[in-house]
């Protein structure tokens, strides 16, 4: 057996004694460490799982909607949204069967898909569901209903569209000189991100055209705005 010296023998005494003190405490958190990376890695494998699932039934629907197959579309979207609410394929579902639904004068029904992506979807998504939910409100005459979806924050990409559509809604209600605040809103938003080319890559080529302008130029002037 190894013999040891003085300072030592002191050394492996002043061990024993601070892992007969810490020890346990020093593997309790070893387990608790192991644990989290083991539940983080597991989370992880999940929602990979999860968004390869929904990927698939997304793909379903994104099929049933071409051959508008509304049986098959709305099968679909209740499986992307029972199963992968949390996903933006569940949203971008929604999206899709609310415009199939529209499509086939069911706009009771489109309008259940775009309220679940507001309250549910993110980022452009939800602003996208709240641009189209306004739309439908709009056409109901549901105008304060339409303003308070346009209401609040939005992304920058769809911020022009937001503004024009608020104009449109304070025409169907005569209300000439709010129309003409957000028409010239409209015009602003679309004129900063034409320099600082914000948006562009996401936004719709709609919107991003000098097409689009005109048209908002052309609103603006019907309510004796100028350029």
């Amino acid at each position: 057996m190894a013999t040891y010296d003085l300072e030592e023998q002191e050394q492996l005494a002043e061990l024993k004694a601070w892992w007969k003190m810490y020890g346990n405490l020093v593997v309790n958190v070893l387990l608790a460490v192991l644990v989290v990376v083991a539940a983080w890695l597991g989370w992880n494998r999940y929602q990979g799982s999860q968004a390869s699932q929904a990927a698939m039934v997304y793909n379903v629907l994104q099929n049933a909607a071409q051959a508008k197959d509304l049986p098959r579309i709305k099968a679909a979207n209740g499986e992307l949204v029972e199963k992968f609410g949390g996903t933006n394929y569940a949203s971008l579902g929604a999206l899709i069967t609310a415009k199939a639904m529209i499509d086939a004068d069911d706009e009771k029904t489109a309008k259940l898909q775009l309220v679940w992506v507001v309250e549910h979807g993110k980022d452009e998504l939800r602003d996208l569901a709240r641009l189209r939910l306004a739309a439908v409100l709009i056409d109901e005459k549901a105008y304060d209903e339409a303003l308070k979806q346009l209401d609040g924050t939005v992304s920058p990409v769809f911020a022009a569209r937001f503004a024009d559509t608020r104009g449109d809604v304070f025409v169907a209600q005569g209300k000439k000189t709010e129309a003409q605040s957000a028409y010239q809103a409209a015009l602003t938003k679309l004129d900063d991100a034409a320099k600082t080319g914000e948006g562009a890559a996401k936004d719709s080529p709609v919107q991003s055209s000098s097409i689009y302008r005109e048209l908002v130029q052309q609103k603006l002037d019907a309510q004796g705005g100028s350029k």
